[in-house]
């Protein structure tokens, strides 16, 4: 999605239990009609491991004639990462990339030094009326990759790996966790999952990252003294046993990874270590020199003032 981040103060205070470092709420944001609950970056936390940017994208409802238009947008030193729970979203990108994600699939595009994309609502379901829910996060790439190539790879949910633990059934999107690896390249140590939880189970979260989050899509946790509920996120505190028990049946997005190497600079879609690297895209935007999303060329996102 094509935002310009805000940081504001946090909504909920820091908890008492050991097992947590801090809470986030998502912050509802209205992005021309389609609303997301904004996560990360927070006053609170800037980063968990590499991600950058949290966006719970809807649930929206979309009658016949609507749908999302995110118009082609640029992005550097990041990867964007996208997954839907329902509904489904087209995505183009600069390089030719021509592509629905559907629920259970994973959308991967590495910026690296400059890539322009577009995601929209593709026209059958746009006659017929939609629904959409998903997640958008944006990974920071480590310094020796900001200006790699930019890349997209979609991964079917059929080649990610399921697995049952503690009888939650979880999918691993990206990274390492509970033993198994995603087949998705990242470029540093990190974790995603969606876990569904059934009402009175419990799961703990995986230790093995230094940084580790768990954002409630719905449904209702519990970690400690402290209860969770949709659009709530909980931040592990480094080297402690966490372990989240399911209140009711409940789906969560489980992030972390290791810190990321240094600061990031974060400007509408641009990230970059380097400021001065900012301000070189934001004029390149401006003057049209990202490269143009093939079968969307007529619309663009201008440079926000």
């Amino acid at each position: 999605m094509s935002v310009l981040p805000d940081i504001e103060p946090a909504s909920a205070p820091c908890p008492a239990t050991p097992q947590l470092l801090t809470v986030i709420d998502a912050r509802p944001r209205d992005l021309g009609g389609f609303s997301v609950g904004r996560v990360l970056p927070s006053a609170a936390r800037k980063l968990i491991g590499p991600f950058i940017f949290f966006d719970h994208m809807g649930p929206a409802a979309f009658p016949p004639g609507r749908g999302i238009d995110v118009r082609p947008h640029p992005h550097i030193g990041l990867a964007t990462v996208t997954y839907l729970f329902e509904g489904e979203i087209v995505h183009r990108d600069s390089l030719g990339s021509h592509q629905p994600i559907r629920p259970g699939d994973v959308n991967w595009m590495t910026a690296g030094r400059g890539i322009a994309h577009s995601e929209r609502t593709g026209p059958e379901l746009r006659q017929t009326g939609s629904r959409l829910d998903g997640l958008q996060l944006w990974v920071a790439l480590p310094l020796r990759h900001e200006e790699t190539d930019p890349q997209f790879h979609h991964h079917p949910s059929r080649d990610l790996p399921a697995l049952e633990v503690a009888g939650t059934r979880v999918r691993l999107l990206a990274g390492s966790a509970f033993g198994e690896t995603s087949p998705v390249r990242t470029f540093s140590p990190l974790f995603y999952a969606d876990a569904a939880m059934p009402a009175g189970s419990e799961l703990p979260v995986p230790d093995d990252h230094e940084e580790r989050a768990a954002y409630v899509v719905n449904g209702s946790i519990e970690c400690g003294n402290e209860r969770a509920e949709r659009g709530r996120m909980l931040v592990f505190t480094p080297g402690a046993p966490a372990t989240l028990r399911a209140v009711s049946d409940a789906r969560v997005a489980l992030i972390g990874g290791a810190p990321i190497d240094g600061e990031r600079h974060i400007f509408w879609n641009f990230v970059s270590s380097s400021q001065a690297r900012i301000e070189q895209a934001k004029l390149d935007w401006r003057d049209g020199r990202f490269p143009k999303v093939p079968g969307d060329e007529r619309e663009f996102i201008p440079l926000p003032d």
